[in-house]
């Protein structure tokens, strides 16, 4: 799983027709201070890889302290997560100039692992709002700091895995 997180003070996503007109059946969704993350998935992907990322973007300490420090997380600081699929973060460009996106998981399996993702990090008593999956969407943030790190589950969890660049 790949997550890309920003560090936002709010973020709001808006689900559009092929017009670029709002759906009217998608409540737009929108949070405070927090994380707005962009989420893609691999077949290989299940319940340790979301474990695994609950745990790093719940206790994941960057949001300032007193002293302006990057010491808290999201729980830490009473923010909110906003949560949007993206596929794309597979993206391979190796060959030509047309991405491939061969590495991204199947969709059915994808939604299943990203909707878990966002069950598992509502538990936590984090605030979760989220996009649609597979919908034309238009997110809208303003980037904090700017703070956005890259979350990838393959190479924290295995740090044997290839080092190849994204």
């Amino acid at each position: 799983m790949r997550i890309v997180i920003q560090r936002v003070s709010h973020a709001r996503v808006d689900v559009v027709d092929e017009q670029g007109q709002p759906d009217p059946d998608f409540k737009p969704q929108s949070i405070g201070k927090g994380l707005l993350l962009l989420v893609a998935v691999q077949d290989g992907d299940g319940a340790d890889q979301v474990n695994y990322a609950v745990r790093k973007l719940t206790r994941m300490r960057i949001f300032p302290d007193e002293e302006g420090r990057m010491n808290r997380s999201v729980l830490d600081c009473g923010g909110s997560i906003l949560s949007i699929s993206q596929f794309t973060l597979y993206a391979d460009l190796r060959r030509g100039n047309r991405p491939s996106f061969m590495a991204a998981g199947e969709p059915q399996h994808a939604q299943r692992v990203w909707q878990n993702l966002n069950r598992a990090l509502a538990a936590t008593g984090v605030p979760i709002a989220a996009g649609r999956f597979g919908a034309h969407m238009r997110v809208d943030m303003v980037n904090d700091g700017p703070v956005t790190i890259l979350l990838d589950t393959d190479r924290l969890m295995n740090p044997a895995a290839s080092t190849a660049a994204i």
